[in-house]
């Protein structure tokens, strides 16, 4: 146990001083600054953003915080597959790129124990990134004097918002599979790449309940209908692919030649 302390230990000070952590960060505070935006723009009344009002109005949003509170879910259904990809990619393919992958090797700590140090980071990541987010949401949502609030209301978006967010981060799991089969960041970017562009197709045709990376966003949408869509099959196919992504990924690291 005091190994694997260690081990997450080391990963967490590599991370530090990186600007990627920032960087990832950043990114993902536009989505609640954008639906900040997009709220705000309902009720301006000034004519140079008229056209902008009407195009928010469109998006049947309220001036109330669950029509907010449901925008915070929807980013991180949709934005959050590709931030929290792209961690993935970082933690566990950033050994290759800067060529420090035989080193871990070397060191007196089980290959197992290491790369379960960088999933623990991983989730210690993605989770700074979800608190962080809905911290903002609601410091921008009380800016704007959101109306509507209930504690019924905090209660239901903030379930919807936490099983979104776990549901993606979950599926960083086969992406750190294919950052060790790439041995670097291009495959797992190329693979989220794809993935993105297939949730879509499969959401377009009525299948997205069954491809796992559309799942989160289809339960992230606000009313029932969507969500109404996902069935046991929807989330037993999410958390084998989770499961897969993980042990695949444990028996290449562990089994792998590492020249």
């Amino acid at each position: 146990m005091k190994k694997q302390t260690l081990a997450v230990t080391s990963e967490l000070l590599k991370i530090r001083h990186s600007p990627i952590v920032w960087t990832t960060f950043i990114a993902f505070s536009i989505g609640p600054l954008m639906g900040g935006l997009i709220i705000f723009l309902l009720h301006a009344d000034s004519p140079q953003t008229a056209m902008l009002t009407k195009k928010a109005a469109s998006m049947d949003v309220g001036y109330d915080w669950n029509s907010y509170l449901g925008i915070l879910s929807q980013v991180v259904g949709v934005g959050g597959v590709m931030v929290f990809g792209f961690v993935a990619s970082w933690l566990f393919g950033r050994e290759y790129s800067d060529k420090t992958a035989k080193d871990l090797l070397a060191l007196p700590v089980s290959r197992s124990k290491i790369l379960n140090a960088k999933f623990a980071v991983y989730l210690i990541w993605c989770s700074g990134l979800i608190i962080t987010n809905l911290l903002l949401g609601f410091l921008i949502g009380n800016l704007l004097g959101l109306e509507g609030y209930s504690h019924e209301m905090l209660l239901t978006n903030l379930k919807t918002y936490l099983l979104t967010a776990a549901m993606v981060t979950t599926l960083g799991t086969p992406i750190a599979f294919f950052a060790l089969y790439g041995r670097g960041y291009l495959a797992p970017i190329g693979f989220l790449a794809l993935a993105l562009v297939f949730s879509q197709i499969a959401g377009a045709i009525g299948l997205g309940q069954y491809f796992p990376w559309a799942i989160p966003g289809l339960y992230s949408y606000p009313g029932a209908v969507f969500q109404s869509s996902l069935t046991f099959t929807s989330y037993l196919i999410l958390v084998l692919i989770a499961i897969a992504g993980f042990t695949f990924t444990h028996l290449r690291w562990n089994r792998a030649d590492q020249n």
